[in-house]
């Protein structure tokens, strides 16, 4: 499984209905599911981003087809982040600094 950080900006029919945001994520984490992806935490924030989620995805396809699901749904804009940990990032460092 990958892990990707997902932010979000409401749009105006997003903000319009923000009484709705928990709904939503709700109806987001089942069709996630269905996915086959985790979703391991949402939060709602103040500022450059009103939300961030963290997932765990099978592949980039999967999370990609989950941000257009919710894209299409007219209440956020999203941005997908591939996201590593200290252990995965060491071998990728080492590729990209590998002499030939």
């Amino acid at each position: 499984m990958a892990t990707y950080i997902l932010l979000g900006h409401f749009t105006e029919q997003g903000i319009r209905n923000v009484k709705d945001t928990v709904k939503r994520a709700d109806a987001m984490r089942a069709a996630a599911k269905k996915m086959g992806i985790t979703v391991k935490d949402v939060y709602w924030t103040l500022g450059q981003y009103d939300v961030a989620a963290i997932y765990d995805a099978p592949d980039a396809a999967a999370m990609t087809a989950l941000a257009l699901q919710v894209g299409a749904a007219g209440n956020v804009r999203t941005q997908i982040l591939p996201a590593f940990t200290e252990d995965e990032i060491v071998p990728i460092v080492a590729k990209a600094v590998k002499k030939k």
